[in-house]
């Protein structure tokens, strides 16, 4: 299983709430409405950063994260190119994210303890 992470910055124009609401209550539904997106993404999860100062670390400077998993690599460039994302999805990502400062990370997941 792959999994793509996206850490997010907000559109500066948005508050930190604000983010959080049209992330999790406007952009969720609309990407999950896509055919691509049901057929390649396995799991979705997003995440909202905390308003949380942690002793002896820096500040936290993005405002959440997505994790989507995949069966393979190319299940996400059956995603991220389809034309319908392109000219759907993307625009929206514009009116709530940072783009240029979000970062990606593409990884393959090793359990070293399974919780309880």
């Amino acid at each position: 299983m792959i999994k793509f992470t996206i850490l997010i910055r907000r559109n500066p124009a948005l508050t930190h709430e604000e983010f959080i609401t049209y992330h999790r209550d406007r952009h969720a539904p609309l990407f999950m409405s896509l055919d691509c997106v049901r057929d390649n993404v396995r799991r979705y999860v997003q995440q909202h950063g905390l308003p949380v100062a942690l002793p002896g670390l820096p500040p936290v400077t993005f405002d959440g994260a997505t994790e989507l998993w995949f069966d393979d690599l190319e299940g996400i460039g059956r995603v991220f190119e389809d034309p319908e994302y392109l000219a759907i999805i993307r625009p929206d990502e514009e009116r709530f994210i940072n783009l240029l400062g979000c970062e990606f990370l593409v990884t393959e997941e090793h359990l070293v303890h399974p919780g309880a």
